[in-house]
């Protein structure tokens, strides 16, 4: 996630000083903990919290917990990350539904917060969970509100209460208070009420979000803000707690390159929990805010629950065990790896997935230059294939790839690239399938682990390639140079679950979605 990006290589590389020391003196605790506080502080997080959090961690550094520690440098992280998961909010918040419908949540926050994108994502995440949603036009100040929510209603799927034209005209708290009793007659089950804001915190701007907060007496009022604004945040914040008040916070911009301070600062400053966080521009990056999933995040340990949570929702389960039985049997085509490929773009940004895996910090600079439309050009060379191709790509000859790449817009390299990967790939899962453990050009041997095949001889090395293709010959040469770096399982030096890394409840979780027992 960019925007603890900074923070994240701060912290990481405050810890790798701690790695290989047996035991920490006090000098060595007050070094890191200074080190911590200077991270925390130019990430625009407010002071009041950087004191009472660097204070709660050197207490805990010097207690019992790590000087009869095993691993000291592991338990001082572990009080890192669980110091972080208390300053954002502790235990995961949850709407609370009305017993009564419609369930009345209310947005408030400044002008560019992103309220209305976000009353659209907010609509759609409620209805893919069975709810029914009305957006409620209530922001009649803002040129083009009125518009912009109902556009985004419709790309939501969700119906928009819209009386009033906006431009300055309509009374919004007649708009507001018309739009429940509109939802209560038509059964809608939620009401999202998108309200006014300004440029900064006005009188004006508090009495009318006030008027419409005593108008509709919401179940929830949702404290939309900008994660990139630092510590403008603090004050923004509190000048709302007074003014309105507020249940819960919404961060947006979550995928923005700023510090962050607010997402740190916010929680703790108002005492109101961090509901859910808006992480890119599509309706469906928005996501429910589980602290101790976001402390894992910014301290590079990953957040393998969210991934498979994410994998669940987009993959069909039937389709995927079938795909199981072929990569156990080897009989995996490049149909079903295009199956597969559009099943995980519906999980969304492909960065944003990969930043959930233990030690991303090491592959940073490649997420950076990673190119999303990559898949929509290989999903275009298999989809320009005929079927026979698609399961047999032997067949695939010199003018085959070319009409291919004719068909595709792309060039008959590429072409080649893709089929000589995907061949690669096919004699892996055919050692895999007789029992065996493939070697990875790039990653080393395995220690430990048998070669080639299931009977644990060990394969002489084979020279280079001698095709008389040259683009063939330069990837079988290169081999599979894009593995994932063997660093991703060992944030910070640490074992898996000490690591943040799968733990045996999410290994088992994961299993049990890829129909595996």
């Amino acid at each position: 996630m960019a925007t603890f990006g900074n923070l994240t290589d701060r912290l990481v590389d405050t810890f790798k000083n701690l790695r290989g020391k047996g035991k920490l003196s006090a000098a060595d605790v007050d070094s890191t903990v200074r080190e911590i506080r200077r991270a925390l502080l130019d990430a625009d997080v407010a002071l009041e919290v950087v004191k009472d959090f660097t204070a709660r961690v050197r207490e805990r550094a010097l207690g019992d917990e790590v000087s009869k520690a095993l691993n000291p440098a592991q338990q001082v992280v572990q009080i890192v990350n669980d110091e972080l998961t208390q300053i954002l909010g502790g235990q995961a918040r949850r709407i609370e539904f009305s017993k009564k419908p419609p369930t009345v949540i209310m947005l408030a926050g400044l002008q560019g917060a992103g309220k209305t994108t976000l009353a659209g994502k907010l609509a759609k995440w409620l209805a893919k969970d069975g709810h029914t949603p009305l957006l409620v036009a209530a922001d009649l100040q803002r040129p083009n509100a009125v518009t912009q929510l109902q556009v985004v209603g419709e790309q939501a799927g969700a119906a928009v209460y819209a009386p009033e034209p906006g431009n300055g005209v309509g009374n919004p708290v007649k708009v507001a208070k018309d739009g429940v009793k509109f939802a209560r007659d038509k059964q809608y089950d939620v009401v999202i009420v998108d309200t006014a804001g300004r440029l900064g915190v006005d009188a004006e701007m508090m009495k009318q979000a006030s008027d419409i907060r005593r108008a509709i007496d919401p179940d929830e009022v949702f404290f939309v803000i900008d994660a990139m604004i630092g510590q403008d945040a603090v004050a923004t914040a509190k000048a709302f707690q007074a003014g309105v008040d507020f249940t819960a916070v919404v961060l947006s911009k979550l995928d923005g390159d700023a510090r962050g301070g607010a997402a740190l600062s916010v929680a703790s400053v108002t005492g109101r929990p961090i509901i859910f966080a808006s992480t890119g521009e599509s309706l469906d990056d928005f996501e429910p805010f589980y602290p101790d999933r976001m402390a894992s995040r910014i301290l590079d340990l990953g957040d393998i629950l969210s991934l498979i949570e994410q994998a669940q929702g987009a993959f069909d389960e039937e389709e995927t065990r079938k795909v199981a039985e072929k990569l156990a049997t080897a009989t995996f085509t490049l149909e079903d790896f295009l199956s597969q490929m559009q099943q995980l773009k519906n999980m969304g940004s492909i960065k944003n997935m990969l930043g959930m895996l233990p030690g991303a910090k090491g592959m940073r600079e490649q997420l950076e230059n990673f190119d999303e439309s990559e898949i929509t050009r290989t999903e275009a060379i298999i989809q320009s294939m005929t079927l026979q191709e698609r399961r047999q790509p032997k067949v695939l000859n010199g003018s085959r790839r070319v009409r291919i790449a004719r068909g595709s817009g792309t060039s008959v390299t590429e072409v080649n690239a893709l089929v000589n990967r995907f061949e690669q790939a096919a004699k892996m899962m055919k050692t895999v399938a007789r029992g065996g453990m493939p070697q990875i050009p790039g990653m080393g041997p395995i220690p430990g682990a048998p070669f080639g095949g299931g009977r644990g001889k060990v394969q002489p090395k084979k020279k280079g390639s001698r095709s008389g293709n040259p683009a063939k010959r330069a990837a079988e040469n290169a081999g599979i140079a894009e593995a994932v770096p063997a660093a991703l399982g060992a944030g910070f030096g640490l074992g898996a679950s000490a690591a943040g890394g799968p733990s045996e409840e999410e290994l088992s979780s994961l299993g049990k979605f890829f129909g595996r027992n």
